[in-house]
């Protein structure tokens, strides 16, 4: 897999790399994509899901393009599902201010998660530190208790 061995270069690296060893394989997958398309019937899957490719062709040149951006969208529905999965849930939550509360601390695991800390330590770090902390007065405070903040990633991995 050539992602797997692109995977520890820095963007640009990665970039050029992908350029000289990916370019050509997705040249050739959409000149077969064109020539396929052609033989297959109109309303079959397999022509709909050509077509479909072959429409949004601009879009999976993307990460060619880029080296920050991956080559799969795994991360963002992975971040999603749980949303997804939630959203009945806040139906029950038997208010408006009670589904402001699940948002919130939704938002908080999922920052948590996205930033390589432990959930339920960020959350208890936020829930016991917090209120000690004059933040109303110096909302400068709250940087403290951002998850990339460095105090914060030592206590909360």
């Amino acid at each position: 897999n050539i992602e797997s061995e692109l995977e520890a270069l820095p963007p640009d690296q990665k970039k050029k790399e992908r350029l000289i060893r990916e370019k050509p394989l997705l040249e050739a997958f959409w000149s077969w994509a064109e020539k396929s398309a052609i033989g297959e019937l109109p309303k079959s899957k397999l022509s709909k899901a050509f077509h479909y490719a072959l429409n949004n062709r601009e879009g999976f040149w993307n990460y060619l393009e880029d080296g920050n951006c991956s080559i799969s969208n795994s991360l963002a529905e992975n971040c999603i599902r749980p949303f997804v999965i939630g959203r009945k849930n806040w139906l029950f939550s038997g208010s408006p201010k009670g589904a402001e509360a699940s948002a919130g601390i939704y938002t908080l695991v999922e920052t948590a998660k996205a930033n390589g800390l432990a959930p339920m330590k960020y959350i208890k770090y936020i829930l016991s530190d917090m209120p000690r902390s004059a933040f109303l007065e110096h909302p400068e405070y709250l940087d403290d208790y951002l998850p990339w903040n460095p105090l914060v990633k030592e206590f909360c991995r």
